[in-house]
């Protein structure tokens, strides 16, 4: 999604999740009239609106704002355990990474044999 604006963001993001302007609208405590605002571009999110607006669309301010590919994939996921597992393990140390990727290699593996 890189090389397209916020507002087309907000939109992919929020079509792909199968939500009505309404609905991340209501957690932001917006109108469905205001985020598509957003959408057209005709106005930009406040840095509280737009961190909100992360929130409510399981995903980051980098990738609203950037598009990176990496956050791309992140708001691919669709179970939110899953997804705060991932952010968690994100945080930690390349030596306490290394375990749980390990772990979760070898199930995989054993998953597929």
């Amino acid at each position: 999604m890189a090389g397209i604006n916020i507002g087309e963001r907000i939109k992919k993001l929020r079509t792909k999740k199968k939500l009505t302007q309404a609905e991340p609208a209501a957690k932001v405590g917006l109108t469905y009239i205001q985020v598509g605002r957003y959408e057209k571009q005709k106005s930009a999110p406040s840095s509280d609106v737009l961190q909100k607006l992360v929130q409510a669309l399981d995903t980051t301010t980098d990738f609203l704002m950037m598009g990176s590919q990496d956050e791309a994939v992140a708001a691919q996921l669709t179970d939110k355990e899953l997804l705060r597992l991932f952010r968690q393990v994100e945080q930690l140390s390349p030596e306490d990474k290394h375990p749980v990727k390990t772990f979760i290699d070898a199930f995989l593996t054993k998953r597929q044999i």
